[in-house]
């Protein structure tokens, strides 16, 4: 039994979001919350839009949204980081309560609202973690920006962060910030991307090295608008796609109280939903634009499952509020015996 499983009981009886607080000071001032987990020395490194993973099982954006505390989460066993989401400006996000567990469900309920010290306070802790590894940073738009001038806020994040990241992930996905997920269709998609692989272009010739871009989408998604997105990244040549975000369905919450509360849903109820979205995509790419898979990931099973259904990497979040580090291991373990 590790530290958080030891901690658990009595984080559960303060508020989720402080206690998501007291878990990265802990393991700032080292206090590990979990033993490191070693690579397990049969694990094969996989490649992943053109970047070298020591395994195939990362953290997905959300838990560290300013880089904070990048190598202590990376030395938990993560073959790949991902920090943010990240804006221009800070941001305080949205009114608290934001965050809710629903341990009945091992589920999450967060409407956060890419709350974050902004961009340049990111890239100052990035610069002071010296760190080595695979880090990816997910970038957005501030709240404050109208939806029809949103390309400059990612493309001024993407500039402020391309010699910083190993790669680089467009966050169009959330339900928290009004109109975001507008961003996911037709016309409006094709320009961000379009723009944002034509930046990527011209800092791959400044900085004289290539950092991959990948889109994070919904899995509230139709065979329709999957298909649409599909074909987006493949004309745009992006370098991959994380599937998937949380879901504003909250249907498999039943008549539970918190079912009616506003925000993005992960955990065990989204992994039926990003599951669909993730195959869906795998068969419309046809294996020419990598997919990494999460939502959903309770178990190692689950991981592997998602590996199976065609996802090159994964990434857990949520699933760790109700399994510890301990989770990180076991995907290890599945995703190499599967």
């Amino acid at each position: 039994m590790n530290l958080y499983q030891l901690a658990q009981p009595l984080l559960f009886k303060t508020d989720p979001e402080y206690a998501h607080q007291l878990a990265l000071k802990a393991l700032k001032r080292g206090y590990p919350l979990g033993v490191p987990t070693p690579v397990n020395p049969h694990t094969q490194p996989i490649q992943l839009m053109g970047l070298q993973l020591p395994n195939p099982v990362g953290l997905a954006a959300g838990l560290d949204k300013n880089g904070e505390c990048i190598k202590e989460l990376a030395a938990l066993g993560f073959g790949f980081i991902e920090i943010g989401t990240v804006t221009p400006r800070p941001q305080y996000g949205n009114p608290k309560p934001r965050l809710f567990r629903i341990p009945e469900h091992q589920a999450v309920i967060n409407r956060m609202g890419f709350n974050n010290d902004g961009i340049d306070a990111l890239i100052k802790n990035v610069k002071a973690a010296k760190f080595n590894g695979i880090l990816g940073i997910n970038i957005g738009k501030n709240a404050t920006t109208p939806i029809d001038e949103a390309v400059d806020d990612y493309l001024l994040c993407l500039e402020k962060s391309y010699p910083h990241a190993s790669y680089i992930t467009v966050n169009i996905s959330s339900p928290n910030t009004k109109n975001l997920r507008d961003l996911q269709g037709g016309n409006e998609l094709i320009n961000l991307l379009t723009q944002l692989k034509n930046r990527q272009s011209q800092l791959h010739s400044i900085h004289g090295k290539y950092v991959p871009l990948a889109v994070k989408i919904a899995p509230d998604l139709d065979e329709t608008q999957i298909q649409s997105i599909a074909q987006t990244v493949l004309q745009t040549e992006m370098d991959g796609i994380i599937a998937t975000n949380t879901t504003i369905d909250k249907s498999k919450l039943g008549q539970h109280p918190l079912a009616q509360e506003a925000g993005g849903l992960s955990g065990a109820p989204v992994r039926e939903a990003s599951n669909r979205v993730l195959a869906a995509l795998v068969r419309e790419l046809d294996g020419k634009i990598p997919v990494i898979g999460v939502g959903g990931i309770l178990s190692g099973s689950h991981a592997a499952e998602k590996l199976r259904l065609g996802a090159t990497a994964v990434q857990i979040y949520s699933g760790m509020v109700y399994r510890g580090t301990g989770l990180i291991k076991e995907c290890l373990l599945s995703c190499f015996l599967r």
